[in-house]
């Protein structure tokens, strides 16, 4: 029997393991840290074998393949063994969609995936069809094929997932934006990332829908590693496009949508919703019924998310603005005098395309982080006013003391929580309860 061993015991790599029991295979799953216990519980009850603290790297090698956890850098010691052996090594996304014949949309981009994907599954889900959410958000996409009950699949898609498909062919790929994001994963080299991403349409043939963003510069000087066969289908606030976004409106093809009425706001939010309308149409569903779902749909938490007014300012959670261009789209969204949060674990970010809109907008700014020396150098001379704290009661009480009626106090870190927080939605859910208890009792 043919062994498949699993590096990473989270969801995915869970999931790959219950699929790759399923399909006859011998299994063994290897997670260097420690196993939340309901998966512990879960790979005992369908008899398969784990390890936690560490890899047993022989074992490991006399697998006939294996499938990695995106977050397993390419640069650790195990995964160069690996390739040196010449081992299959792919992703959970490539090895579950050889095992399902439903139809697939996969989004990818640098901004904006969780918001595109979950519009996109709203909209096909209100068309009545059967559909899984997978990839980045919502159940293991390989546990999902395994259960085999969805029509098609919406998945949220990263590079680091992207950089371990080989044969994956989905039947809409979706590319949103791309800016310099995670390039410690990749030499620092900007060209390496772009070509990561572009691997969502690397088996695009005339069967295959690929959605994008035409505007994007970096997509644009990029089209040719695009397959020719491909369908192409643009976004656009420059040109005719199969979406062309206007101030006022998305014109489709027969269809319009007032952006006055739309659930979403800002310049961002039209880019994601006239990817997601024109996503699900490929996959199927007449721009009526996309149309006349749209109202109903509810933004994931720590997107621009509203948690509280006080003397008539408000409070905005966008915690999950983790890079600079996250961050610009925010700042596009608000007419209204900002004060701005930002920090956290710096990545690389250059913040000089954030400068004629912190000038033009933000009151005041204030740094909350660790280690808040390249905000303050940056940002010091243009802001009329910065604070510089760890403490997040700290932040909220400053922001509360200069916020006038009409202001937004927005947090939007452009930097990774790594320093003060578990994750983005931890800091973005403290700073909620935060919020609450300071301005509400």
């Amino acid at each position: 029997m043919a062994l498949i061993s699993i590096l990473g015991g989270g969801e995915s790599g869970v999931g790959a393991a219950l699929l790759a029991k399923s399909k006859g295979f011998a299994v063994f799953l290897s997670d260097a840290g420690a196993l939340k216990e309901n998966y512990q519980q879960t790979l005992r009850d369908n008899e398969i074998e784990f390890e936690t603290g560490g890899h047993s790297l022989e074992r490991i090698l006399g697998s006939q393949e294996i499938i990695i956890s995106p977050g397993i850098p390419e640069k650790t010691d195990i995964v160069k063994a690996i390739k040196a052996k010449g081992i299959s090594l792919v992703s959970e996304i490539e090895f579950a969609a050889r095992y399902t014949k439903a139809k697939i949309v996969a989004i990818t981009g640098s901004n904006g995936k969780t918001t595109t994907t979950l519009l996109t599954y709203h909209f096909l889900q209100s068309a009545g069809l059967k559909v899984g959410l997978a990839g980045n958000i919502g159940q293991s996409f390989a546990k999902q094929v395994m259960e085999d009950q969805h029509d098609v699949y919406v998945l949220e898609i990263s590079s680091f997932q992207l950089d371990r498909c080989f044969q994956f062919k989905p039947d809409v790929a979706v590319l949103l934006n791309i800016t310099p994001d995670h390039l410690d994963r990749y030499e620092y080299k900007f060209e390496n990332y772009i070509a990561s991403k572009f691997r969502i349409f690397q088996n695009a043939d005339t069967s295959t829908s690929c959605v994008f963003w035409a505007d994007d510069e970096v997509i644009q000087s990029n089209l040719a590693k695009i397959p020719a066969s491909a369908t192409f289908k643009t976004v656009s606030f420059q040109q005719k496009a199969h979406a062309y976004i206007t101030a006022e409106k998305i014109q489709f093809d027969g269809a319009e949508l007032l952006l006055a009425d739309a659930p979403l706001k800002g310049p961002h939010n039209a880019i994601n919703m006239a990817v997601a309308i024109v996503a699900a149409h490929e996959a199927g569903v007449a721009y009526t019924q996309i149309l006349q779902s749209l109202p109903l749909f509810e933004n994931a938490p720590h997107r621009l998310e509203p948690c509280g007014v006080w003397n008539g300012v408000e409070f905005i959670n966008d915690s999950k603005a983790t890079n600079v261009d996250a961050v610009f789209y925010a700042l596009n969204s608000y007419k209204q005098p900002l004060i701005l949060m930002m920090g956290g674990v710096d990545k690389g970010n250059e913040y000089e395309v954030l400068d004629p809109l912190v000038k033009e907008k933000v009151k005041g700014l204030i740094c909350l982080g660790t280690d808040n020396t390249k905000l303050e150098q940056h940002f010091g001379p243009i802001v009329p006013q910065l604070f510089a704290t760890d403490s997040l009661e700290d932040a909220v009480l400053k922001a509360k003391e200069w916020a006038v009626d009409g202001d937004v106090v927005l947090l939007s870190p452009a930097c990774a929580s790594f320093d003060l927080f578990k994750n983005y939605e931890d800091r973005g859910d403290q700073f909620k309860n935060t919020v609450k208890r300071l301005i509400h009792g």
